[in-house]
């Protein structure tokens, strides 16, 4: 047995691999970005094969940098963009089609139309989602519709269906094994969370056959070994999340009442309600948080589609800053004066709204603005989204524990001081940072570590959490009032 678990964090705008050692500590890292399609408006894609290269050169780059032996790793575990789907031949390995992203609004028109036949209860009741565009199983659909000869192919049981952990796993195994997690699994609008098996009546519904899909275990099981050609040795993979609830994971939030939120490309937050699966009347999502020893631990979920991304958006396409980190200090120095908000709904808006077609908008304007009150707009879109999200949760779980709770944080946009101050502020609650921020492999590399022995269980894990910093709310609150009337206006007129 080795002394060393290899996380995969595959993200959706670059694959990472991470060593850690038998104290849980960060010993070497590989990240690799990789090209984004957009092919029409609202469209979103990648390219399978540049996932899969990234991912192995990732991990290569990782195993090389700590200098141990690929035997000296004890297991794989894997995070992954959710929602992102793949359809490929079972006999060649090879994708029909482009990997479908999260992201991607291209099955817009078909969530209207099951809408308009009355089928969102059924989906809802049985999945915790909506439909919307989001989700797997309306991407699997429209696969199925539009590529040639795809649909004779899936019934005769030559194609099958994954999410991102799965085609990793069927590569990474030569092959071997068509698995997924529950956690990824709940992300599909086909799986009901319930009884935790593929759903027949809603396969029937999306006219996805059954025969495409993969098998569902929990997050910390036996997924597989690796291929000894691929990493240099036959690894087994022992843990395997979503990257939201891997992140969940990752920030010990074991308890329900706790809550973390993932400031990535977009942000997530999830509230843990053990084993009570709260259904939401504000249009949040329920869903699985992780399933462990067969037992389901769900979670309230609110996801923002553009969070980081928005700094993208102001470097890459608007040209405002450097760099993505030059933000907070910008909006450190913008005009306090100015309430300028911008309402970042370039792909539509998430929850608690679930507006496909809603577009972003800038309100608040003046020849005085510029891009430092830009930068501060965008950073404080995700900490009034974020308010949105926790208001919804504390109205549908009403318990003092839900009303009570920090918020524990994580991904890039964190490292910010400014923008955590801003957050803990217009919540109106304390803020955690943990010292480690790589939260969602941490949260992979245990379910993998847990299982094979190297790290210890879920008490033991959670006891080694350690506080970066925590952020105390300091706004008066009439301030706080007044941009959170400018936010809920902005929103309201932005909604389509």
């Amino acid at each position: 047995m080795g002394n060393y678990v290899l996380a995969i964090d595959q993200g959706t705008t670059s694959s990472r691999a991470i060593i850690f050692d038998q104290g849980q500590n960060i010993v070497a890292v590989g990240q690799q970005e990789f090209a984004q399609h957009f092919p029409k408006s609202g469209w979103v894609e990648h390219d399978a094969e540049d996932i899969w290269s990234s991912v192995v050169a990732t991990c290569r780059e990782a195993i090389r940098k700590a200098g141990v032996a690929p035997s000296d790793i004890a297991a794989v575990g894997i995070t992954n963009q959710r929602e992102t789907t793949l359809m490929w031949d079972r006999e060649t390995g090879k994708c029909v089609h482009r990997a479908i992203v999260w992201q991607d609004r291209r099955t817009s028109e078909f969530c209207a139309t099951l809408k308009q036949a009355g089928h969102e209860k059924g989906f809802s009741a049985k999945t915790g989602l909506l439909l919307d565009p989001y989700f797997s199983g309306t991407k699997a659909a429209w696969l199925l519709d539009n590529v040639k000869g795809l649909r004779a192919k899936a019934k005769a049981g030559r194609i099958a269906f994954g999410t991102i952990d799965s085609f990793l796993i069927w590569r990474l195994t030569g092959g071997t094994s068509h698995v997924t997690d529950a956690t990824n699994a709940s992300r599909t609008l086909m799986y009901n969370i319930k009884t935790n098996k593929w759903d027949k009546k809603l396969l029937e519904v999306l006219d996805v056959p059954a025969n495409v899909l993969p098998d569902v275990l929990d997050c910390s099981a036996d997924f597989g070994v690796t291929d000894a050609s691929i990493l240099g040795a036959a690894i087994p993979i022992m843990g395997v999340a979503g990257d939201q609830q891997a992140a969940t994971i990752g920030n010990a939030c074991f308890r329900p009442g706790m809550l973390k939120s993932t400031y990535g490309t977009g942000c997530f937050a999830l509230l843990n309600t053990g084993s009570d699966m709260v259904r939401s009347k504000n249009r949040l999502l329920t869903t699985i948080a992780y399933r462990l020893d067969g037992k389901t631990t769900y979670a309230l979920e609110g996801s923002i589609f553009m969070a980081g991304a928005t700094v993208q958006w102001l470097r890459d396409e608007m040209g405002f800053l450097k760099a993505a980190s030059d933000s907070g200090a910008m909006a450190a120095k913008a005009d306090p004066e100015q309430d300028v908000y911008l309402v970042p709904a370039f792909t539509g808006l998430g929850a608690p709204h679930w507006d496909a077609d809603a577009r972003g908008a800038i309100f608040g304007l003046t020849r005085a603005s510029g891009p430092n009150e830009l930068a501060q707009a965008a950073l404080e879109a995700v900490c009034y989204q974020t308010h949105d999200l926790l208001s919804a949760m504390q109205k549908d779980w009403k318990s003092d524990t839900a009303r009570k709770t920090v918020l524990r944080v994580d991904g890039g946009m964190v490292a910010s001081d400014w923008t955590m101050q801003r957050l803990a502020d217009l919540l109106k609650a304390p803020v955690d940072r943990p010292e480690v921020l790589e939260t969602t492999a941490l949260g992979a590399a245990w379910l993998a570590a847990s299982r094979a022995g190297l790290w210890p269980n879920a008490s033991g894990f959670a006891k080694s959490w350690a506080l970066d910093q925590r952020f105390k709310p300091k706004m008066k609150q009439a301030v706080r009032q007044r941009k959170i009337a400018g936010w809920t206006d902005a929103v309201r007129r932005t909604l389509s």
